[in-house]
């Protein structure tokens, strides 16, 4: 069984095709990013930095928890991709 994911709308925007909600196969978020990534080629870059880690402004909570790259994924996760907001 897969998991459960969940992108935000201005992100999927960028990609024509992408849903917001999609089922992959996984066992970390890193594969996740990557699973991501080879469905619409830059994604990955749009989600990750360089060192590689999920960008500042990208929260991606796994089970209603705050995750990194190396956080694992079990069958039936869910997976929230949110961007972060601020302002003054």
């Amino acid at each position: 069984m897969p998991v459960h994911v969940r992108l935000p709308a201005h992100l999927v925007a960028l990609f024509p095709g992408a849903p917001r909600r999609l089922d992959i196969e996984a066992a970390s978020v890193g594969e996740m990013m990557a699973a991501l990534d080879a469905l619409w080629p830059g994604m990955r870059d749009r989600l990750c930095d360089s060192t590689p880690a999920i960008r500042r402004h990208i929260n991606v909570f796994v089970g209603g928890r705050r995750a990194n790259l190396a956080t694992p994924l079990h069958d039936g996760t869910d997976v929230h991709v949110l961007t972060a907001i601020s302002g003054g």
